[in-house]
């Protein structure tokens, strides 16, 4: 498995070499953020309500002729008021054949994150959706609406 180091130095190269047009990426996304207040659980935390939302997000790609997969899982809790904001994030490196948006199955691919690490894949995911904004056809995004189920 890499380490966050490599991945970050890796996502660095992956991201020039997009700017260069050489590398087309397939991005899949599945939020809850879109769905109604109504349908989202709620989690009380020393007397704080928090809406709970996540995303996952899959990058795919062709890099130096080997297949890429990163999938990131974000847990995003928002006061009532969007005054108080609470995230969790995750990144996991499965293997190609394995994209799926369950946590319990991505765990043993998980890499450890950082601020830093946290900031590269969102360099990459700025840099995807304004080349898409641009030309559609330069990035295959789908996005859908997931539906968030807390297990007690």
């Amino acid at each position: 498995m890499k380490k966050q180091e490599e991945l970050f130095r890796e996502l660095g190269e992956m991201i020039k070499e997009t700017k260069e047009k050489k590398i087309h990426w397939t991005v899949e996304v599945l939020t809850s953020e879109t769905n109604p207040v109504s349908e989202k659980p709620v989690e009380e935390e020393n007397g704080i309500k928090w809406i709970v939302d996540e995303c996952y997000i899959s990058f795919y790609c062709k890099y130096r002729e080997k297949e890429f997969c990163m999938i990131t899982y974000e847990m995003l809790k928002n006061t009532s008021d969007n005054r108080r904001t609470h995230t969790i994030n995750m990144v996991f490196l499965p293997p190609v054949s394995l994209r799926l948006f369950d946590l319990h199955t991505l765990m043993p691919y998980s890499v450890e994150t950082s601020a830093i690490l946290l900031d590269q894949i969102h360099k990459l995911w700025v840099l995807l959706l304004e080349m898409y904004k641009q030309n559609p056809e330069s990035v295959m995004l789908q996005v859908s609406e997931g539906k968030m189920v807390i297990e007690a």
